[in-house]
C-alpha cells in the first residue's frame, strides 16, 4: 500500500495545478472566424464569449448573418473547449491518469 501523506500530497499538487490552469483558461483567448472574415468570435479558454465583430456588409442578408454568427460562435466554443482538454490532461499526465478521466 502506498504511503497516503504521499497520495494527499499528490492530490493537493494536482488541485493546486488545476487551479493555475483554470485561471490561465480565463485569460487565454481563441478566436474564431467565418464568412471570410465576416463575423469572427473571440472566446475565453472557459468558454466566454467575450466579443463579436460583424463586417457592416454582412448585414445585408440577416438570415445568412444569423447562420453565420452562430456558427462562429460554436467553432470559437469548440476551440475553447479543446484548448481546455489539452491544459487539463498536461495535469492528468502527470498522476497516470488515462485520458479523458479530468
Amino acid at each position: 500500500m502506498k504511503d497516503p501523506m504521499k497520495m494527499l500530497r499528490q492530490v493537493q499538487q494536482m488541485q493546486d495545478r488545476m487551479n493555475k490552469v483554470q485561471a490561465e483558461l480565463d485569460t487565454e483567448t481563441v478566436e474564431a472566424s467565418v464568412g471570410g472574415g465576416a463575423v469572427r468570435v473571440v472566446a475565453t479558454g472557459n468558454q466566454k464569449v467575450v466579443s463579436v465583430t460583424i463586417d457592416p456588409e454582412a448585414a445585408s442578408d440577416i438570415e445568412m448573418l444569423q447562420d453565420l454568427v452562430v456558427t462562429a460562435v460554436n467553432d470559437a466554443i469548440e476551440s475553447s473547449k479543446k484548448l481546455a482538454a489539452s491544459k487539463m490532461q498536461s495535469v492528468a499526465s502527470g498522476l497516470g491518469l488515462p485520458p479523458g478521466l479530468i
